[in-house]
């Protein structure tokens, strides 16, 4: 059998070599645009700060692995078109156009970075998008030679950033339309997260919300500073655009393939997408959400790691079904530990929930142990079936653990009457005696309509 993955990065690394295992007789092949293949994206952030000093960490492994277990790969070569009829695709590179069969195909073409509306954003090559390991390794290097730096838009990888030129002895301006930062978290919690920031800021970075950025001005081929639509002028060294991403979906859609309402693939629990012999995972197509039941599209790595398994199981002909996504996700800029998992009190509203929801701020730990932190812990449920429907979690690095355990609890639809049952541990240095987690159950008890 042949087996020919567009996509190399995560979703479509983990497929090659998990149907290497499982077939190794197959002819596996992996196509990708990129000069790298198989790393980890999701800690671009992290080698910019200088955690570590070499960008091949984040290799998870090289073309010369892959070749060695049979698998290979194309470096800088596009798969420009998909020909499902012939079972073809078509590829370019440098060199030559050239048509490849397959008797199975594996979409995992990832997302790609916005490039928002702002006059000058292309002309300036100080002005960066963060998403492949070329683009680290030149933000890092202007970074070592800079002062100053603009950030547009406060999510994931914006926050993750400021932490990173923060501690490199940047000045930071980091530039949000919305009315908060982080605006994927409820309100209420988005607020905290500013709030704990600026208790850190010794004057080193600024925050401005509801501030939409119009031009990037600058001379010499170099952004010098950027103009916000209510006028402000901001001086800056380098510019990153972090306002989010979308999926490369064009060339399924131009294929034929069924593109959902988020603009990814739509595929089914077994990946496979509206044509036969073809199957999508990873940042590129949209999931359906356990809690909503609604198609949803969350690229994460976590994720795409699952599916690109997922799909090559069933493309091995071993039936397995991927259910779905939470959204769980999770990261830290400076002193601020912030994670998350299923949905929002919006999200749920418009689910047709009626969420209750209790908000909690404890210590992370016995308030005499050493280096005690607060986690701000809120968690939704369904006002008259109890069910649990989401959380969030802001402040120490003990946040994380309270939502991973609620994910546990989304995953078994468990209610709050049910969770409150649950037998967490404590120990001083790593919880209070009564854990947040169950301190919000207890209060959502008497907040549904059958108190426990």
């Amino acid at each position: 059998m042949k087996i020919v993955i567009i996509g190399g990065v995560a979703a479509g690394a983990k497929a090659a070599a998990k149907i290497k295992r499982l077939l190794p007789d197959s002819d596996v092949s992996i196509y990708t645009d990129d000069t790298h293949v198989s790393y980890s994206s999701c800690g671009l952030p992290y080698y910019i700060e200088g955690n570590f000093a070499d960008y091949t960490s984040l290799l998870v492994r090289t073309v010369e692995e892959f070749n060695a277990s049979g698998i290979e790969v194309y470096l800088e070569s596009k798969v420009e078109k998909i020909l499902p009829v012939q079972q073809q695709v078509l590829v370019c590179n440098k060199k030559k156009a050239f048509l490849v069969n397959y008797d199975k195909l594996i979409i995992a073409t990832g997302a790609r970075p916005i490039i928002p509306n702002i006059a000058g954003v292309k002309d300036y090559k100080n002005v960066y998008t963060l998403r492949k390991i070329e683009d680290g390794i030149v933000i890092r290097e202007r970074m070592r030679n800079s002062k100053r730096a603009v950030i547009v838009g406060s999510g994931f990888i914006g926050i993750e950033l400021l932490e990173a030129f923060v501690k490199n002895g940047l000045f930071v301006d980091i530039i949000e339309k919305n009315d908060r930062l982080m605006p994927s978290f409820d309100s209420d919690m988005s607020e905290l997260i500013e709030q704990r920031l600026n208790n850190y800021n010794d004057g080193t970075f600024q925050i401005h919300t509801s501030e939409i950025v119009t031009d990037i001005l600058g001379e010499n081929g170099f952004a010098t500073g950027v103009k916000t639509l209510s006028g402000k002028y901001i001086p800056t060294d380098m510019v990153i655009l972090s306002v989010g991403v979308k999926p490369n979906s064009e060339i399924a859609r131009d294929a034929g393939i069924v593109i959902g309402e988020t603009g990814a693939i739509r595929v089914n629990k077994h990946m496979e997408t509206s044509i036969k012999n073809i199957y999508a995972c990873g940042d590129c197509c949209e999931e359906k959400h356990l809690i909503s039941g609604k198609y949803v599209w969350v690229p994460l790595g976590s994720t795409a790691n699952k599916e690109g398994e997922c799909a090559a199981l069933n493309a091995a002909g071993i039936d397995t079904e991927f259910e779905g996504v939470l959204g769980s996700s999770v990261t830290r800029c400076l002193n601020t530990t912030m994670s998350m998992t299923g949905l929002t009190e919006s999200q749920a509203l418009e689910a047709g929930y009626s969420p209750v929801f209790a908000v909690v701020s404890k210590t992370d730990k016995v308030a005499y142990m050493p280096d005690v932190g607060e986690i701000t812990l809120k968690v939704m449920a369904d006002k008259f079936t109890g069910l649990l429907l989401g959380g969030q979690a802001v402040g120490s690095i003990g946040a994380d653990k309270r939502i991973n355990a609620l994910a546990t609890a989304l995953l078994g639809h468990l209610t709050v009457q049910e969770f409150k049952r649950n037998d967490l541990t404590y120990s001083p240095p790593y919880s209070p005696t009564i854990d947040p987690l169950l301190t919000a159950m207890s209060i959502l008890c008497k907040r549904v309509s059958k108190p426990c």
